[in-house]
C-alpha cells in the first residue's frame, strides 16, 4: 500500500510582513527565470470538431508530430468493428513511424448512434458514395488538415482493419483523386455489399467475381475518371474465419484490374511469421499492387511489439502479435523518403554451372486427405459455420457440413489445408 503524504504544518495565521513578501515574490521570479523553457506541448493525439458538415456523423483525431513542417504527408486511420480512434492509434504503433518518417495522422472514429458495434458502413450505400455520408466525412477530415497543417494533397494514405479495411477500399474508389495510396487489412473489395445481410455473404464465405467485374465496382465510383489510381496494399489471414480468406483473391483481382495489371504475381518474398508478399507491376514495372497473406494469423492487424526498426504496436484484441504491418505500409507508400530496391526479377543464371543439379521434385503435401466434411471438422482440417465447412488456414469452402459430401484437402504448411481434386 502506498505511504500518505505528511502533511505540512499549519502556516501561523495573521499578515505576513511586507519585507518577508517582497523577498519571496523576487525569489519566485528569479527561480522562473532560470529554469530552462520546455517544449511548448508534447504532441498527442487529440480531438477536431468543426471539420465540415461531417454528413456520416463521424468523430475525428489528429495527431501531428512536434515542430512538423508546411509539405509533409497525411495517413487517416479506419479502425475494425468494437474499437475506436484512439486505441487503434495507440495499438497499430503508426505514431512510431509519424515521429521518424513526419507526418499527420487522422484517427476517423465512429459512433454507435452510427453502428451498434461502431462497424464502419462500408455497405451502406448511402454511407459509401462519393460526395455522400461517412465517406464525405473522412474526406471533409482529409480537407481540414490540409488547411491546417499546409500538408501534401499528393501524399494522402488510408488504412483500416476488418470494416475499416473495406472502408478504406471503398474511399479508395470513391476519391482516387485525394488518396495516393492505401492499405486494405482483413478488409474485402468494394462494392462487394450493399446492405447488411448482403455484408455477412461477403465475409464469409465471400463472393466470387470475374476481375472485370470488381474493377467495374471501383470504376463506377468515380464515373469518367481518369487520373492516376491509388496503389493498393492488400493484407489477409490464412486463419481468418470473420472474414475469409478468399476475399484477399477477390480484391487482388479488383485492383489489378483497376491498374491494367494481370493478376499474376511478378515477384514473391517471404517476410517474418510466415509472411508471403507478392507484387503486381504495371507496365513501368512499378508495384501498384502488393498482397501479404500470413499463413498463421486470424482476424487482426499484425503488430511485432518492440523497440527494433521493423518492430511497432501491442498485442490486443484484433491486434496480432506476428509482424510490423505499419512498418511495411510505410515502406510501400515511401513515406521515409527512401525508396527500397525492389525485389529482383527472376532472370536466368546468365553463367550456369557446367554440371547443373537436376531439378528438385517439387515439395510435397504434409499431407492429403480425403473425408466427409464431418469429419474434417472433428480431425480439425476445416471449421463449421452456418451450415458450412471451410478448410483452415485457406479458408477454402467445402460445401455443405454433412456426412454426405465428401472433399480432399492437402497440408502445404503446418495447419494450412487446401482443397484440391484429388491426391497425389
Amino acid at each position: 500500500m502506498p505511504t500518505m503524504p505528511r502533511r505540512a504544518a499549519p502556516r501561523p495565521k495573521g499578515r505576513r510582513r511586507p519585507l518577508a513578501a517582497l523577498t519571496a515574490l523576487l525569489a519566485t521570479v528569479a527561480a522562473l527565470l532560470l529554469v530552462p523553457a520546455g517544449p511548448a506541448h508534447a504532441a498527442s493525439l487529440t480531438a477536431v470538431t468543426g471539420f465540415g458538415s461531417n454528413p456520416g456523423n463521424l468523430t475525428m483525431h489528429r495527431y501531428v508530430p512536434d515542430g512538423l513542417p508546411a509539405g509533409r504527408p497525411v495517413v487517416v486511420l479506419l479502425h475494425g468493428c468494437a474499437q475506436g480512434p484512439t486505441d487503434y492509434f495507440a495499438d497499430s504503433g503508426w505514431q512510431k513511424f509519424a515521429d521518424a518518417h513526419r507526418f499527420t495522422v487522422i484517427a476517423a472514429g465512429q459512433q454507435s448512434g452510427n453502428n451498434s458495434s461502431r462497424c464502419f458502413n462500408w455497405f451502406e450505400p448511402g454511407d459509401t458514395r462519393r460526395g455522400q455520408g461517412e465517406a464525405l466525412s473522412i474526406k471533409q477530415m482529409v480537407d481540414r488538415v490540409l488547411a491546417d497543417q499546409s500538408a501534401d494533397p499528393d501524399r494522402v494514405y488510408v488504412t483500416g482493419l476488418s470494416a475499416g479495411g473495406a472502408m478504406t477500399a471503398t474511399m479508395l474508389a470513391a476519391y482516387p483523386d485525394v488518396f495516393a495510396g492505401g492499405a486494405v487489412i482483413a478488409g474485402l473489395p468494394h462494392g462487394c455489399a450493399t446492405s447488411m445481410i448482403d455484408a455477412f455473404s461477403c465475409m464469409s464465405p465471400g463472393k466470387t467475381k470475374s476481375a472485370d467485374a470488381w474493377g467495374d465496382l471501383v470504376r463506377a465510383a468515380h464515373p469518367g475518371y481518369l487520373g492516376p489510381r491509388p496503389v493498393v496494399s492488400l493484407w489477409h489471414g490464412g486463419a481468418d474465419y470473420t472474414v475469409a480468406t478468399a476475399n484477399l483473391t477477390e480484391s487482388v483481382k479488383q485492383w489489378t484490374d483497376v491498374h491494367a495489371t494481370d493478376t499474376t504475381g511478378d515477384a514473391t518474398r517471404t517476410l517474418a511469421a510466415s509472411t508471403t508478399r507478392t507484387e503486381y507491376r504495371d507496365a513501368s514495372g512499378a508495384p501498384v499492387v502488393v498482397s501479404y497473406l500470413t499463413a498463421g494469423n486470424g482476424h487482426g492487424t499484425p503488430v511485432a511489439p518492440g523497440s527494433g526498426t521493423e518492430q511497432c504496436g501491442r498485442t490486443a484484441a484484433y491486434f496480432l502479435s506476428s509482424l510490423c504491418s505499419s512498418y511495411h505500409i510505410a515502406q510501400d507508400w515511401n513515406l521515409s523518403g527512401t525508396t527500397p530496391d525492389p525485389d529482383p526479377e527472376p532472370d536466368p543464371d546468365p553463367e550456369p554451372d557446367p554440371e547443373p543439379d537436376p531439378d528438385p521434385d517439387p515439395e510435397p503435401p504434409l499431407a492429403c486427405v480425403t473425408a466427409n466434411n464431418y469429419a474434417h471438422t472433428l480431425a480439425g482440417r476445416a471449421v463449421h459455420r452456418y451450415g458450412y465447412a471451410y478448410a483452415v488456414g485457406s479458408g477454402d469452402h467445402l460445401g455443405l457440413w454433412s456426412l454426405a459430401v465428401t472433399t480432399t484437402l492437402t497440408e502445404t504448411t503446418p495447419g494450412h489445408w487446401t482443397r484440391t481434386t484429388a491426391c497425389p
